[in-house]
């Protein structure tokens, strides 16, 4: 058969999968295949055919096989032969390529539908969930976004979601944590110290922070509220509370907010934040302030100091305005923790910053440990742990 009828053929089985209600199986793409062939295919272009529509139908298609990689941490479609995989050494370019930019689109539509979205001219733009992808039974977040709005074409972008298990001892001995930085987070997390987690995107933010949940005291109940699930901290108490966006019809939307204010009436010692990055930042300061020593959170931000201004952001989504937001987080929040990836893939604590309120009542963030270097806020941190530790 000439490619032009091959796409023709193609393009008629799509259509006639398309009108089912259930998943494609090999069975139904076989059926269909013969269906709309008519009997003039021969074995081996069936057996082909077959292949390029089950590859194209089912799972995340030519992508499985950089998903499938334990490895794999992002695969990033920006055009047909453009397909992208960090592997925890930055983005490479894989040797995958899709057909043109019709596939890619066709993809996106369909993984869209799995995560329970919409995705077409009317809504170019989706953000979802797809369990049972990968190599990971958390699934993969999935974003992407269809032209025009994406000028080149159709932009995929699949991030694996795994478990943040490991433990503190493991990263002090890769390195991710210098050996004189061990004993004072482990004081910490002891004193019942507010904290949060800041670095960049990939930094390792979730993976110190599961490490850390993990030395709580075991008779210490944890709630964790996610908006995807990726906190696994080895502790035996742990409650996970996963948002859910709304569905194709617009409903069921449960936010990180309302499950922050669920997590309140559900008898934590703890209640952690595992990132962030909305108006939800009120009701955790807030739960902070009301007796729940000990919290914590990530937040996207590329050093300490920034964390007071990225804050004053997220919570005037909230109607919290600048001034509230200092003296709440003052009260609410002692250390944060700043996390750094290096160009070659690497993670590493390079800062613990301690919360100070100046005399006008805003909140700066002063070193208390660098590596290999003096921090003016050592001994007032010192002094904190010594004070909460003997309570």
């Amino acid at each position: 058969m000439t490619a032009v009828a091959t796409n023709q053929l193609l393009d008629r089985v799509r259509d006639r999968l398309s009108q089912s209600s259930t998943d494609p199986t090999p069975a139904t793409v076989a059926a269909a295949i013969r269906a709309e062939a008519g009997g003039v295919l021969g074995d081996s272009d069936m057996l082909a055919t077959l292949r390029l529509l089950q590859t194209e139908l089912t799972g995340v298609g030519p992508l499985d096989p950089l998903l499938s990689d334990p490895a794999t941490a992002d695969v990033l479609v920006t055009g047909p032969d453009a397909v992208w995989v960090d592997r925890g050494r930055g983005l490479q370019r894989s040797d995958v390529t899709f057909a043109d930019d019709a596939a890619v689109r066709r993809l996106a539509q369909r993984l869209a539908l799995s995560a329970g979205r919409r995705l077409d001219d009317a809504q170019p733009w989706v953000d979802g969930r797809l369990p049972g992808v990968g190599n990971t039974d958390f699934g993969v977040r999935l974003h992407a976004v269809l032209a025009p709005i994406a000028h080149g074409g159709t932009c995929l972008s699949l991030r694996v979601l795994r478990p943040a298990t490991q433990g503190l001892a493991a990263l002090v001995s890769s390195g991710a944590i210098p050996r004189d930085a061990h004993e004072l987070l482990l004081r910490i997390v002891s004193a019942r110290l507010a904290f949060l987690v800041v670095g960049g995107t990939g930094a390792g933010k979730t993976t110190l922070l599961a490490a850390l949940l993990a030395q709580v005291d075991r008779g210490e109940r944890i709630v964790c509220v996610e908006d995807a699930a990726e906190l696994a901290p080895q502790h035996p108490h742990v409650v996970r509370l996963v948002a859910r966006a709304p569905n194709i019809e617009g409903v069921g939307e449960v936010t990180v907010r309302d499950l922050v204010r669920q997590a309140l009436r559900m008898r934590p010692d703890r209640i952690v934040v595992g990132e962030v990055r909305g108006a939800e930042v009120v009701d955790l300061l807030t739960a902070l302030n009301t007796g729940h020593d000990g919290g914590a959170g990530t937040v996207h931000a590329n050093s300490p100091e920034e964390v007071p201004a990225r804050l004053e952001a997220l919570a005037a989504l909230g109607g919290m305005d600048r001034a509230a937001l200092h003296s709440q987080l003052a009260a609410a929040v002692q250390v944060v923790l700043h996390v750094h990836r290096r160009a070659d893939g690497s993670r590493r604590l390079v800062e613990i910053g301690l919360v100070r309120q100046n005399a006008h009542g805003f909140v700066n963030i002063e070193p208390a440990w660098r590596p290999d270097c003096d921090a003016p806020a050592a001994s007032a941190l010192t002094v904190l742990l010594d004070r909460r530790s003997a309570l």
